[in-house]
């Protein structure tokens, strides 16, 4: 890509750049739900810092898996859990990893059953926001080129094998 605003349009444009702005729109609904989810769980239940990262992330990933299969890589069709499911999942679990070390070293001081403070709920939105941002170029390469790639091997219309629900039951698929 030529680093020129016909460059940066012409890249819009394309392909790989359309899957790049969409992949963005995700992370930003990604991103918004779980800050939301850190400001009603700190600030209006008191829930702890780690306690409340770990739920606004499982929360979030949902929306976030959805999203990036059905609209950024156009994958319809029931989910596979070996080769979609689990890979996201375990993209989902390192950014909590990241986030939790990030907001148990800058919001330690959040006292469990007490309403957090402004700067100790933003303290927690930070942790969570940059633990998933170390991982957010990564995810994009591998949910690009080894989850959601097409392979057209046999299987449903993505041709990635056994399917199953949204559950996980491969035998319901099969229904």
């Amino acid at each position: 890509m030529e680093a020129t605003p016909r460059g940066i349009v012409a890249f819009a444009r394309s392909d790989a750049g359309r899957k790049w702005i969409k992949y963005s729109a995700v992370s930003v609904v990604g991103m918004t739900v779980s800050q939301i989810c850190i400001m009603i769980l700190t600030k209006g239940f008191g829930v702890g810092a780690v306690l409340t990262n770990f739920l606004a992330v499982a929360i979030s990933s949902i929306p976030a898996y959805l999203l990036n299969r059905a609209w950024v890589w156009g994958k319809h069709g029931k989910n596979h859990l070996m080769t979609e499911v689990l890979p996201f999942w375990a993209f989902s679990f390192a950014g909590l990893v990241f986030s939790s070390l990030l907001v148990a070293a800058i919001a330690p001081t959040i006292p469990h059953g007490e309403t957090a403070s402004a700067m100790d709920t933003f303290r927690v939105m930070v942790g969570n926001v940059g633990g998933f941002g170390i991982l957010w170029i990564a995810k994009f390469f591998v949910l690009d080129k080894l989850l959601f790639v097409d392979r057209g091997e046999g299987g449903d219309d993505d041709g990635h094998g056994d399917p199953v629900d949204a559950v996980g039951d491969p035998s319901a698929a099969r229904g």
